[in-house]
């Protein structure tokens, strides 16, 4: 490393950031870039390690260790420190097809297992890595380029979320003529829609799709396979089919409930989508959303998720926020059984949270709580949620919620948002397919080879691995590609 003593001489130090009590008040990302100097600090502080394992993605406790899609992490830190930013995006585009993507909204596995983590905080390499995208941007070295030569194959990548736009670039660049199926109106998948704005400012994602187009992609919008584009036709006119297209089945935990039913009850991903659109569209002035303007809002389950509809509702002008965990609050730090490089299970303050704070004195996360009954009003909309604190017990060996007698809470509320996770993919293209699941109902194709059934039928990202981050989805959509690649040519050169 070009500065062996880094990480003793400088302290970690992230990008400022806009105040909390100001930046709820707009919808425009609130973390900037620190200066060169700085920057080049953060870098230098990457250590001669020897064994690096940030850049080794692996799954440890059945969560993220290191750099899934095993970006060069310890080569563009080095290069940065010594100025030669160029040569750092060079080292970045070689693994990671969307580097302002997981720059901005990846959790940064990571960091987690950095080998400078274990004793002092780790290198900012998520800082650094959006640095180096935007500088690249900035400096007009990012430019489109067509592959040199066409294969004649034709692909159908159903779905425009990460690991969709990921394979579809992928295959692009081995000269297949791709063509990207997304039902909604813009392209991103969750990317555009899931991601509120002030966390991936979708200027990105649509200046990505636009280089994208430039090199020969072909986006179709406003068209559902398997209804607006008949499963046949599919078939007939191309001659691989890619399934990136999530995990997109709400969990619903409440279904037996009292109350479940009440008006004002929603599912994250229905409130975040709806802002997102009417953001885009009108700046929220055609009123296409669920707004939480001057109500008490309830979101219960955690998570980005969570975060994400929190730091949504301040910005709505929510009268009091309230999150709830069915969880037990995590420690302050590593416990005995979250060991390094493990992803660390600790008590943390994301951004939503922190503005909540800012907002109204205190962290609106509770823990270890179970709703237990929704109470309406006369005119059939949620007025009240109804609670009971809980502890984790053992029932044949698994952890189990038992509520605590005399703990009962209730809370008022106009508005709940289930933030629970998702259960799947919607069963419909699948089963017109004839595309097999596994016992999670996810389409069954072996990560590696990302096969279905189906010959000439491919699955990548939630669609086949169930709900997960945004840089799995990346590197599950350039896998399916790899995969694809070699179905049609009998060999593939992609990495």
């Amino acid at each position: 490393m070009g500065k062996p003593t880094g990480f003793l001489e400088y302290p970690r130090q992230l990008p400022l950031a806009l105040d909390p009590l100001e930046r709820v008040h707009h919808w425009q990302e609130f973390h900037g870039h620190a200066d060169e100097e700085s920057l080049r600090q953060q870098g230098a502080r990457c250590m001669d390690c020897g064994v690096p394992f940030c850049h080794t993605g692996t799954l440890l406790a059945g969560m993220a260790s290191g750099c899934p899609i095993n970006n060069l992490i310890p080569e563009w830190n080095d290069l940065v420190y010594r100025g030669l930013w160029r040569e750092a995006y060079e080292r970045l585009a070689l693994t990671n097809n969307f580097p302002e993507f997981t720059g901005r909204v990846c959790p940064a596995p990571c960091e987690g297992s950095c080998v400078l983590g274990m004793t002092e905080p780790p290198v900012t390499i998520k800082s650094i890595e959006c640095a180096i995208i935007d500088h690249a941007f900035e400096q007009g070295w990012i430019v489109p380029n067509p592959p040199a030569r066409r294969t004649g194959k034709r692909v159908a990548v159903i779905g425009s979320g990460p690991a969709g736009l990921a394979c579809a670039d992928q295959l692009n660049k081995a000269g297949h003529h791709v063509t990207v199926f997304e039902r909604a109106d813009r392209i991103g998948g969750l990317l555009m829609y899931g991601i509120p704005n002030m966390k991936l400012d979708k200027r990105y994602v649509q200046r990505r799709v636009d280089l994208m187009a430039a090199e020969g992609v072909h986006f179709v919008t406003h068209c559902e396979v398997g209804k607006d584009w008949p499963v046949d036709k599919l078939r007939r006119e191309f001659d691989a089919i890619v399934l990136c297209c999530g995990a997109t089945r709400p969990n619903d935990f409440f279904t037996k409930t009292p109350g479940r039913e009440l008006k004002g009850i929603h599912f994250a991903m229905e409130f975040l989508h709806a802002n997102t659109k009417s953001l885009l569209d009108s700046r929220h002035q055609d009123g296409n959303y669920i707004s939480a303007k001057d109500k008490d809002v309830v979101v219960i389950g955690g998570g980005d998720t969570g975060t994400d509809c929190v730091g949504t509702a301040l910005r709505h002008g929510c009268r009091s926020i309230l999150q709830l965990e069915i969880v037990p609050k995590p420690p302050l730090t590593r416990a005995p059984d979250n060991p390094w490089p493990q992803w660390p299970r600790v008590y943390r303050l994301d951004y939503g949270q922190e503005e909540a704070a800012a907002r109204f004195g205190d962290d609106p996360r509770r823990y270890a709580i179970q709703t237990t009954r929704f109470e309406g009003d006369e005119q059939g909309h949620i007025k009240a949620i109804h609670t009971a604190r809980v502890e984790w017990v053992r029932d044949n060996g698994r952890p189990v919620p038992r509520i605590i007698p005399g703990t009962e809470e209730v809370f008022p509320t106009q508005l709940v948002l289930l933030a629970l996770g998702f259960s799947g993919p919607e069963p419909t293209l699948l089963d017109q397919l004839g595309v097999q699941r596994d016992e999670r109902t996810n389409a069954k194709a072996a990560y590696g080879r990302f096969a279905t059934n189906v010959p000439g039928v491919f699955a990548a990202g939630d669609v086949r691995r169930g709900q997960s981050l945004v840089v799995w989805a990346i590197n599950e959509g350039r896998g399916a590609a790899r995969e694809c690649d070699r179905f049609l040519m009998g060999r593939t050169d992609l990495p």
